[in-house]
């Protein structure tokens, strides 16, 4: 039996979600000041309801442990609580990504060494450097297709 559910975000999953994608930033980007986080919160908060997001809920606990979010094939992350991570559930996210989409890309932080193997591990190559304006960290473009 299935333990647990991955679905779309519901209006009322946006408070939790969000303090996933609170704490995994600071958390994975040692390398960023908090205040760049705390900055953005409001506005992503603002976006969250019209963003295409999939959330890894336990099946018998109603608990979000993660989420994946896109806009259209970019996925613009995938975030699991810290206390739940290295079970395989930012692995279930994206497959179920693959399933959905043909291509996907994303962005990520060249010091972040764990997202980048995990990435790679999942057939994702890497197309291209660059600097992000925001925070002027080096970062890679990869891509997935079928």
């Amino acid at each position: 039996r299935r333990h647990h559910v991955i679905r779309k975000l519901k209006t009322n999953d946006i408070d939790t979600t969000m303090s996933i994608w609170l704490e995994t930033n600071i958390k994975t980007h040692s390398f960023i000041p908090q205040k760049y986080w705390l900055d953005n919160y409001a506005m992503i908060k603002t976006i969250f309801p019209q963003a295409e997001i999939y959330v890894y809920e336990d099946a018998a606990t109603g608990q979000i442990y993660g989420f994946i979010g896109f806009t259209d094939n970019y996925i613009e992350g995938i975030f699991v609580r810290e206390a739940f991570q290295s079970r395989g559930i930012g692995k279930r996210l994206l497959d179920y990504a693959k399933s959905i989409k043909p291509t996907m890309s994303l962005r990520v932080y060249q010091k972040n060494t764990r997202a980048i193997s995990f990435y790679q591990r999942e057939q994702f190559v890497i197309q291209a450097e660059s600097i992000d304006d925001n925070t002027r960290e080096k970062e890679f473009l990869m891509t997935w297709s079928k």
